[in-house]
């Protein structure tokens, strides 16, 4: 299995950007599907966006279409979460996860999908 880990959070103004790093080590990076999650306290965990293993299919959540931009880069390993007009409730530890992809025909956006998770990156959003 891959091994992921995280990096990128922090604190923005509303309205301003950021960029999360996924990196992978272990296993093939390009045989697995990847997502993104985020979760608040004493909320379950959300889907947030996620992309197939060739980078060729997208999907996201509709609370983050338009503003958030999911993307992969197979050769270094690492997938990103470009993050753009972020508001107050963008607010929450964001994990990266990994789907090894199989025979899936689409792109996973559901926990159970995922066999792998990242330790999660902190993103606070301020008013």
């Amino acid at each position: 299995q891959v091994q992921l880990v995280e990096s990128g959070g922090g604190l923005v103004q509303a309205g301003g950007s950021l960029r999360l790093f996924c990196t992978a080590s272990g296993r093939t990076f390009s045989s697995y599907d990847m997502g993104w999650f985020r979760q608040v306290p004493g909320k379950e965990r959300e889907f947030i966006a996620a992309i197939r293993w060739s980078g060729t299919s997208t999907y996201y959540a509709d609370s983050v279409k338009g503003r958030f931009t999911i993307s992969r880069e197979n050769v270094k390993n690492t997938v990103y979460l470009q993050m753009n007009s972020l508001k107050p409730e963008d607010t929450a530890v964001y994990y990266c996860a990994a789907a090894d992809a199989g025979l899936r025909v689409g792109v996973p956006t559901l926990r159970y999908e995922y066999d792998v998770w990242g330790q999660g990156t902190q993103v606070t959003v301020s008013s």
